[in-house]
């Protein structure tokens, strides 16, 4: 039988509510973005992003993070997930150990970025331009 706590239950229902308003949030296009981390990573989880160049084809970033994982090694792990799915169009680092920042290289266009999925419970994430 498993059994949880009142205080896993709310923060399962938090990132449920959380992960339902990012899905539904519509965002202007910008030349960078930032996703802030913060917390540890409850479960073995997928987080799935979505970056849409303005005229271009969306490009979706998935990264598997382990269960246990803290937010400087989340970042991390989803830095090296969207240098490797969005190649020399975009410059990625991690800033201050739990953020990742995305910037648009030269002639890129403008991109809108979005949380498409994310199944990680107690892992707070959020976008910002």
């Amino acid at each position: 039988m498993i059994t949880t706590t009142p205080r896993r239950t709310l923060a399962m229902a938090a990132a449920a509510v959380l992960g339902i308003l990012a899905l539904g949030a519509q965002a202007e296009p910008s030349k960078k973005w930032r996703i802030e981390l913060d917390h540890r990573i409850d479960n073995d989880a997928t987080i799935v992003f979505r970056v849409s160049p303005v005229g271009g084809t969306p490009i979706d970033v998935e990264t598997k993070i382990p269960a246990g994982t803290g937010e400087n090694k989340a970042a991390k792990m989803i830095r090296d997930s969207f240098r490797v799915s969005l190649g020399e169009g975009y410059h990625v680092e991690t800033d201050d150990g739990e953020s990742v920042v995305i910037k648009r290289r030269k002639d890129t266009p403008e991109f809108e970025l979005a949380l498409q999925s994310s199944n990680a419970v107690g892992l707070n994430i959020e976008l910002r331009n």
